[in-house]
């Protein structure tokens, strides 16, 4: 692509969320991939001189329309991550209000004002992953888009129903959709506290198929979602391909699970219990960090390994 060409895809991008773990590092990356971008969340701004090369920030509570508005206008794009991250630590009602109320919101906005992309950070635990009250199973690994929906919590109805708002937004507008589903989300800081038991130990049970995906993997995928010319609206999964343990994914499944969850053809041994394989097809997306690159073969960090590392 010629310097011409990459200038005209350029963006003003609104990226909610974004002091929270997604959205700090998709901020990062749409503003090294040289793209205009407005952070916002509702922490409390301060006072100082920004950091060199530090975007615009503003506070809001997206819940509220009129902030909403006030964030997108003269917006190209939207990333938004804002949302209380699962449903274990506030009322059900809570995280329904907040979470769905502010995807609606966020989107009436795009579209009123003319935004021609919309990034939606879903969840993998749309099928009913994690937090389900009653046993879940998947009905067939790895978990692809096709699969059947079944959610039960409040968190995983209120992303579904934002996908379906990002339906609907395609159907009345010409807006362009992209909602992503990570898995597990892992930085530097947290693989060994959660991923290092599956390294250790087999036995370990893993409600989402021993699936993970690294912040700044995720981060590349957001960039990716943003500046691509999909039309309507696409959902894809954001898993790495192995997974967490590197083991026989087959086999941990036949462990834990016996013959329960059937077992469909596996791009590698190790795979994720999430395929990522739409993500690469159409979105051209390589994740480049594993597991591997943190933690050795006991699950322990490795000294002094950062994100630039990797």
């Amino acid at each position: 692509m010629c310097r011409n060409q990459h200038e005209e895809m350029l963006m003003r991008v609104v990226v909610t969320g974004a002091h929270g773990k997604v959205g700090r590092a998709a901020t990062r990356a749409l503003v090294a991939a040289g793209h205009e971008v407005t952070a916002v969340d509702v922490t409390r701004p301060v006072w100082e001189r920004p950091e060199p090369g530090a975007p615009a920030y503003k506070q809001a509570d997206l819940t509220d329309a009129g902030q909403a508005f006030a964030v997108v206008r003269g917006a190209d794009a939207v990333v938004h991550a804002a949302a209380i991250p699962d449903p274990t630590a506030n009322p059900p009602h809570v995280v329904f209000q907040n979470n769905l109320m502010a995807t609606f919101n966020m989107i009436e906005a795009a579209i009123a004002f003319g935004a021609t992309r919309f990034v939606n950070i879903s969840s993998e635990t749309v099928p009913g992953f994690f937090f389900a009250d009653r046993p879940f199973l998947p009905d067939y690994a790895p978990v692809d888009e096709e699969h059947p929906i079944r959610p039960q919590d409040p968190y995983a109805i209120s992303k579904h129903f934002g996908e379906q708002l990002m339906d609907a937004a395609v159907r009345r507008s010409d807006i362009r959709c992209v909602s992503l589903r990570p898995s597990w989300v892992q930085h530097e800081g947290n693989y060994e506290r959660n991923l290092g038991p599956y390294v250790r130990d087999a036995s370990e049970p893993s409600a989402g198929l021993w699936s993970y995906i690294d912040v700044y993997d995720l981060a590349d995928a957001i960039v990716l979602a943003t500046e691509s010319e999909l039309p309507g609206h696409e959902v894809f999964y954001i898993a790495s391909p192995d997974n967490a343990g590197g083991r026989d994914l087959a086999e941990l499944v036949r462990q834990h699970h016996g013959e329960a969850i059937p077992i469909r053809p596996l791009s590698r041994p190790d795979a994720s219990g999430i395929s990522c394989a739409k993500a690469m097809r159409l979105l051209g997306w390589h994740p480049e960090r594993s597991w591997r690159d943190y933690l050795d073969d006991n699950g322990r960090a490795l000294s002094g390994k950062t994100s630039e590392d990797v």
